[in-house]
């Protein structure tokens, strides 16, 4: 029997969240929650400019529009000694990467002054245990692409070590990536989808967890986030502390992203009542659906669109609109509205609904099920049973 659970927790803020005591075999490391680009960069008059990059740009094998709201980070080290960054975790990807400090030196790399951070980006020569692969990789999400070499060395997670993780070296990234308070992602997704057949780390660490899953519990945001705000991530055990005690399980139809079918989707009186493919990731902020199950939302909720910043929205102060529901395994998880109205500073009173559409073409899923539903119901991803599970997230704010 392994003994090793590891738990990630988030920075909390104002907001209580209940985080274990540290004991043997138990491993806490503080992460934090960012305010939400996109109300920053609608306040500064230049979200339509990011809008713009990101249509001429976004193509790929990961085809998702990411809404940059709301990104849960984890600080990961790397190399020998090491050297700490700030990444995503990320289910809707599978490869881990970081920055190149002595390739990638434009003003991305570095950082934007406007998004009030200075990348972390790792230097290679000071690392004992780097081994340089030599072999380029390239990686398209719906916000942006990286671009590099493969290398390998010690990936480390809140003292949990993988010492021949192999990593992408990014010599350039994406310009939407340099207004992000990030250093990397790591992909959480399953072999795969993993671009270069790169082993993602989860796979790597499972032999030394006690169990062969990981849960993720999002505390509620419901204001234009300041940052700080919790959640935890639970590596090797399910959180019982912060999430119902009984888990839901539907087996995955597909082992790339965490995909599985729905029975139903419905909102007020519509509804989609055939089952659809979705995908659980944390990576994406909102909802990503087909254009009908959209429409629906916005018929629901008496949306209106926002030409300029190219969202629905409602008034703020709007009541009695009808939870979004998803039917999985026979259960319904609703979705209230204070979990998809969200404030962004947009002025006129008014809030955005936390959805998008999206299309994969007929070969994908038909929805992405991104922080809106994570924060409402804690995610079970069971590496080791191929299934996925869900249990209804404690809060002590509304």
């Amino acid at each position: 029997m392994k003994t090793l659970v590891l738990l990630v927790a988030l920075v909390a803020g104002l907001s209580a969240m209940a985080i274990p005591k540290q004991k043997s075999g138990v491993f806490t490391v503080e992460m934090k929650s960012i305010p939400s680009l996109r109300a920053k960069l609608i306040k500064a008059g230049k979200w339509q400019k990011v809008l713009a990059d990101l249509h001429t740009k976004a193509s790929g094998s990961q085809p998702f529009i990411d809404y940059y709201d709301d990104f849960y980070l984890a600080n990961v080290t790397t190399g020998t000694p090491p050297q700490t960054f700030t990444i995503v975790p990320d289910t809707g990807s599978s490869n881990y990467w970081i920055i190149d400090a002595n390739k990638c030196t434009n003003q991305a790399c570095q950082g934007y002054p406007d998004s009030g951070y200075t990348k972390h980006r790792f230097d290679s020569t000071k690392s004992s245990t780097f081994k340089n692969l030599g072999t380029p990789f390239s990686i398209q999400y719906g916000s942006g692409s990286c671009d590099g070499s493969l290398a390998v060395d010690v990936l480390s997670i809140a003292g949990l070590s993988y010492a021949t993780q192999t990593f992408g070296l990014a010599s350039s990234i994406a310009d939407v990536f340099g207004y992000q308070p990030i250093d990397g992602i790591m992909g959480l997704g399953w072999p795969a989808l993993a671009v270069d057949n790169v082993v993602p780390p989860i796979q790597n660490l499972l032999p030394t967890l006690d169990k062969p899953l990981f849960t993720v519990w999002l505390d509620r945001k419901v204001q234009m986030s300041t940052g700080g705000n919790g959640g935890l991530i639970t590596y090797g055990a399910l959180d019982t502390m912060n999430c119902d005690p009984t888990f839901n399980y539907v087996t995955l139809s597909s082992k790339t992203y965490w995909q599985f079918a729905v029975d139903s989707f419905s909102v007020g009186t519509y509804s989609i009542a055939k089952s659809q493919q979705v995908i659980s990731d944390t990576g994406t902020s909102w909802l990503g659906g087909p254009q009908n199950g959209i429409n629906d939302i916005v018929q629901a909720t008496n949306a209106q669109y926002d030409d300029i910043n190219q969202i629905y929205t409602v008034p703020c102060t709007q009541t009695g609109l009808p939870d979004i529901v998803f039917t999985i395994g026979g259960m319904k998880y609703n979705i209230p509205a204070t979990e998809y109205v969200l404030d962004l500073g947009l002025g006129g009173g008014n809030c955005a609904i936390t959805a998008f559409d999206f299309d994969f073409g007929g070969f994908g899923p038909q929805w992405i099920l991104g922080d809106t539903f994570i924060r409402t119901y804690c995610n079970a991803y069971d590496v080791g049973g191929g299934r996925i599970g869900f249990s209804k997230a404690h809060h002590t704010s509304v």
